[in-house]
């Protein structure tokens, strides 16, 4: 096994994250299984409890585990399935350790942070990176290891000392450090600044860790002059001085850090025998998905009414989803962020110019998602949004909570349940809509939702979302809720034209609404932003946008594929099913001998 640990020196959120997934991006497309385990240092035992203006979204894998959002980086950059291990915090350590100290196991000696903490630490990173994470079940040949916060920080100083044991544990030719530390450039001379990196280098030299690269971050290029002096003073070769400034997107990162030599440091750091020269195809995908988002000319623009849009990575999922399915129909997203609580009309009392605003920037977006979150605030402002979305035909897409005040929304003015609400927001309501799921609500807060990948059934054959999904009977996506729809109200739901048209293998528990007559109002109680990827978009995503830019209707008409190239894509839906529909019926006059028929087999 090698390893690749990744630090950061200067600040936090410097962009581990994203070289860290790049350096796997670029390893598996050299024929390498890569996985990845992320540290982060805080005592919590996982990021279920956060407040996602903490460290932003919570992340949710296939076994449930809530973790930090850069395991979603790694997933989607590789294309792996992750596990709750591959997210390493303080707390899981020493709740480990705590555990085998009241078993007896240490025999009475004194538990320390050295051996006890820095030796489970290397036998967690040791045990977890041998373990498969792609569908071919083969063990991973590198892992990178990316620490979370600041070189210096004392949180992680249990860790820095782990891996300074860790690099003669494994011998030297298994184990590289790269630094990733920021290069300012202050305005008032435009010049760019050494000193914080040689600051930081010193200090990892000082704990132990001699860095093989320097990845230097900045706002734009650095010149060779400043590669050969961070080289000199931070006793490094120039060529292992990688410099990434801002890129017109991350999917350029990999691109870039490939053409600096890169691959050619690892394997012979490494011992990779990665074969040489590569193949012309070499990262063929990412180079023209990279190109592909540059040129994107039109643009879909996008409302998500949230409760947490003060901070952008609280949506950070949602918002890759998006973007990855606004790329696949050839669209540049416009992201408006509005804070559902300015939609509400106590808001209006209060402040009628914020109100007015946000109204102003619903009524322009040419779709709306409603996403998932916790507690009352903003919940009238959701409810809203769904309000307009369903009596304007504006395409919505709802996700968790964004199902729940949906159909709260529809019971209170279709249904006339006046008071209709979810327990959660108001447990005395009459009309319980949305309910507690007992076995999910122990009073504990973390890790006792409904977590992780679970079966949904489609019970429509006709339902949009099906056939979004390639007309399958079931599939597979990751849940993260503790309240359900109230099956006793189902029949009256569906009767007035809101389907359920996905249930869980029980059928108890209700999955998928679609709103009959409408050109896209779809809810998922699951989150498929989880699953979606930059090549794989989500179809609940992928029928979003492509209701927002009038062109579902074609895509399923032509079996869920995007428009020929013999179409323009100034055509209008109406006008590309139109060519589509009598194509389709030429075809179904002519049989395989050139006669015509009447769309049915010859005796």
């Amino acid at each position: 096994m090698k390893y690749i640990l990744v630090t950061g020196g200067v600040i936090s959120g410097v962009g581990k994250g994203v070289i860290a997934s790049s350096f796997g991006t670029i390893l598996k497309n050299c024929g390498i299984h890569v996985t990845s385990i992320k540290i982060d240092p805080y005592i919590n035992i996982d990021a279920g409890t956060f407040s996602p203006y903490e460290h932003g979204e919570v992340y949710v894998l296939d076994d449930g585990g809530e973790v930090d959002l850069d395991l979603g980086n790694y997933e989607r950059f590789l294309d792996v399935t992750l596990h709750r291990d591959n997210n390493i915090t303080t707390g899981k350590i020493y709740q480990h350790i705590i555990t085998k100290e009241r078993r007896g196991d240490y025999l009475g000696k004194t538990v320390q942070v050295v051996p006890h903490i820095t030796d489970a630490i290397q036998e967690w990173v040791e045990k977890v990176s041998n373990r498969p994470v792609t569908e071919d079940g083969d063990k991973p040949m590198v892992c990178v290891v990316e620490l979370g916060g600041t070189i210096g920080d004392i949180e992680g100083m249990p860790f820095v000392e782990a891996f300074r044991q860790f690099q003669f544990r494994v011998q030297k030719e298994n184990f590289c450090v790269a630094h990733v530390s920021l290069v300012p450039q202050p305005r008032s001379s435009g010049e760019p600044k050494t000193k914080p990196t040689q600051a930081s280098v010193r200090e990892l030299r000082g704990l132990g860790l001699t860095p093989d690269l320097i990845v230097c971050r900045s706002e734009n290029p650095i010149g060779e002059a400043v590669k050969e002096k961070i080289s000199n003073f931070c006793h490094v070769a120039p060529e292992q001085v990688i410099t990434i400034h801002d890129l017109s997107s991350i999917y350029r990162v990999p691109i870039l850090m490939e053409s600096q030599g890169v691959i050619e440091f690892l394997n012979d750091r490494l011992q990779l025998n990665i074969g040489s020269p590569r193949p012309r195809h070499f990262m063929r995908k990412w180079r023209d998905l990279a190109d592909r988002i540059d040129h994107l000319r039109k643009e879909v623009n996008i409302s998500l009414v949230g409760k947490y849009t003060k901070l952008e990575d609280a949506y950070a999922s949602v918002t890759k989803a998006l973007q990855h399915a606004s790329i696949e129909v050839g669209y540049k997203l416009q992201l408006t962020y509005i804070e559902a609580a300015s939609l509400e009309p106590q808001t209006k009392q209060e402040d009628p110019v914020l109100y007015h605003e946000a109204w102003q920037k619903l009524c322009k977006s040419d779709g709306v998602i409603v996403p998932g979150g916790f507690g009352k605030r903003g919940i009238e402002g959701k409810i809203e949004a769904c309000k307009w979305c369903r009596t304007n035909k504006k395409p919505m897409l709802g996700i968790c909570l964004g199902l729940q005040v949906a159909v709260i929304e529809f019971a209170r003015n279709v249904l006339a349940l006046a008071d209709a609400n979810s327990t959660e927001i108001n447990p005395k309501t009459n009309h319980p809509v949305v309910i507690d799921m007992p076995e999910h609500n122990s009073g504990e807060m973390g890790g006792t939702m409904r977590l992780g990948k679970r079966t949904t059934s489609f019970k429509s054959d006709t339902c949009v979302v099906k056939r979004l999904y390639g007309n399958v009977d079931g599939i597979e996506e990751r849940h993260r809720h503790r309240y359900e729809v109230n099956p006793q109200y189902v029949n009256d739901f569906e009767a007035a034209g809101l389907k359920f048209v996905g249930h869980d293998d029980e059928g108890q528990r209700m999955e998928i609404i679609e709103l009959e007559g409408h050109p896209y109002y779809v809810a998922t109680q699951y989150h498929p932003e989880y699953l979606s990827r930059p090549l794989k978009p989500s179809p609940p995503f992928l029928g979003f946008i492509l209701a927002s830019v009038g062109k579902l209707k074609s895509y399923l008409a032509r079996g869920c594929r995007l428009s020929p190239r013999q179409m323009s894509d100034n055509d209008s839906d109406d006008e590309i099913l139109a060519h589509v529909m009598a194509n389709t019926y030429a075809k179904s006059k002519t049989n395989s001998n050139g006669l015509q028929t009447n769309g049915h087999k010859e005796d």
